[in-house]
């Protein structure tokens, strides 16, 4: 995904502050933790997106869990993976400099009081202001037990922003916007400021505030600004509207045998690709899913592991739990089908949303349309995503709006886009996506609203997949027909 789950760059390590030894301290650190707490983390971050309602589970909820439980895994090995080599590369980098510092003569220091003040952009798009000040002190051995001899100072500051209420306001960013939708002014004049948009960025402060104060990796510039508004909406007739305005970023899972049955090696093989999506459905035909061949190599080598008397018993309870998750995976797969990224045109809406009891929010299959610079795309909410940022969709709906996406390169950067889902329009029963269907139903939906204005109309997907095989119908005769007479 590029910024959701999307585009990440290497960021600098502070290791090249550190010693060649202290590197690698760092590194036994490292392995340690991969070994012992790898399977916490995945519980505890399971635990803060469902913490908040103790509601008994539904079958809706099972997928989200069960896809998010895929993307956290694989985040954090990406992001170990990262780690592990910007530590090698930093490691390089210092015994490379000090080999270059060794050949030079040392020149004589003078300390006088002094400070150095610079500014530079964060990877992450946050400008950083900092200052050293050097003084004249007392002698060493006072000094090292002082707490005020060596200080550091550090803060963050945040403007949270408000969200846009008024058709001016919203036209700022996405100009027509009433031509295309004629019935929305009159709807946004009675809107009220969805909960969630507040809920969004209360969730984007405490991460903010966890990452900042561990010195982790913070959220991006970017994705902290991602949202211009959420409202609660009603048609005339009272249907629930839920309305976002926001970037788009690029969501690339799913798979599904019945309607793909090869995928490139890169994809089957890879420990990071979600096969899952939380829109799924009843498998119909006997091809395998092609990602299980993948989940089985992978599962046979855990198990091999976990057999071998060297492997320590900090990495059998990582393993075991690993297993259990590839075995659980494995069986999904083999039951079930599910949207795929790259051919089905869908959006991404926050799980804390898709397993809330409110009326505006949004669930998984409900019909939903996005707007963006006058073309006007049907489709569903078909998977979910972070709850601290929105405005993503599937690969084909952002290579549509954007030849140039990508997994890693989102299709519009501004907040120029608006979302439009109809909470309680989902069907009552799942199944492979029917584009046609999608499309009237999304047309009808519209029309409660105002429809489109003149000149404007749907998009029109084609479907660049087959359609399943129904399954064979029973040969047993019919319960009034006569058995043949030998």
């Amino acid at each position: 995904m590029a910024g959701a789950f999307n585009t990440n760059k290497r960021r600098r390590s502070l290791l090249s502050w550190f010693g060649i030894r202290d590197v690698f301290y760092l590194a036994v650190l490292v392995l340690v933790w991969l070994a012992s707490g790898f399977t916490g983390k995945v519980k505890r971050g399971l635990k803060e997106i469902f913490a908040p309602e103790p509601v008994v589970i539904t079958a809706d909820e099972e997928d989200i869990r069960r896809q998010i439980e895929s993307r956290l895994r694989a985040e954090m090995e990406e992001q170990l993976d990262r780690e592990i080599e910007a530590m090698k590369m930093a490691a390089a980098e210092k015994e490379a400099a000090e080999a270059a510092d060794a050949m030079k003569p040392e020149p004589a220091i003078e300390l006088t009081p002094d400070s150095v003040t610079d500014v530079r952009k964060l990877r992450s798009g946050i400008p950083f202001k900092s200052e050293v000040k050097f003084d004249k002190g007392g002698i060493a051995s006072v000094e090292r037990v002082d707490d005020d001899s060596y200080t550091a100072f550090y803060q963050l500051s945040l403007r949270v922003p408000t969200p846009a209420k008024t058709m001016a306001e919203l036209e700022k960013t996405s100009p027509d916007l009433a031509k295309i939708l004629p019935g929305l002014p009159a709807l946004i004049g009675k809107a009220e400021v969805s909960p969630w948009f507040h809920k969004l960025y209360e969730n984007k402060v405490a991460r903010i505030r966890r990452d900042a104060h561990s010195l982790n990796e913070l959220l991006t510039k970017h994705n902290v600004y991602d949202c211009e508004t959420i409202l609660n909406l009603r048609t005339p007739a009272g249907r629930p509207v839920f309305f976002m305005q926001a970037e788009m970023d690029v969501v690339s899972d799913g798979s599904d045998g019945d309607r793909l049955p090869v995928m490139p090696d890169a994809i089957v093989n890879s420990t990071h690709y979600q096969p899952f999506t939380s829109y799924g459905w009843k498998k119909s035909g006997p091809t395998p899913n092609p990602m299980v061949a993948g989940w089985e190599k992978r599962l046979a080598g855990g198990e091999r592991e976990l057999a071998d008397p060297a492997t320590t018993a900090e990495r059998k309870a990582w393993l075991r739990d690993r297993i259990t998750y590839l075995k659980r995976g494995i069986d999904d797969l083999k039951a079930r089908s599910f949207l795929i990224a790259e051919y089905d045109p869908f959006i991404v809406i926050p799980v804390n949303l898709l397993t809330s009891r409110d009326t505006f929010a949004p669930k998984v299959g409900d019909y939903a349309v996005v707007v963006h610079e006058g073309k006007i795309y049907p489709g569903i909410v078909g998977d979910g995503g972070p709850t601290f940022k929105v405005g993503e969709a599937s690969l084909r709906m952002a290579r549509e709006i954007n030849e140039k996406s990508s997994p890693y390169s989102r299709p519009v950067s501004d907040l120029k886009v608006s979302y439009l889902v109809f909470p309680g329009s989902r069907n009552p029963e799942r199944g492979p996506p029917d584009f046609v269907q999608w499309r009237d139903r999304c047309a009808e939906l519209l029309g409660e609203i105002g429809g489109l204005g003149e000149g404007f109309k749907l998009h029109v997907w084609e479907d660049l997949l087959k359609k399943p095989e129904p399954p064979p119908e029973s040969q047993a005769p019919a319960a009034d027909a006569q058995p043949d007479t030998p």
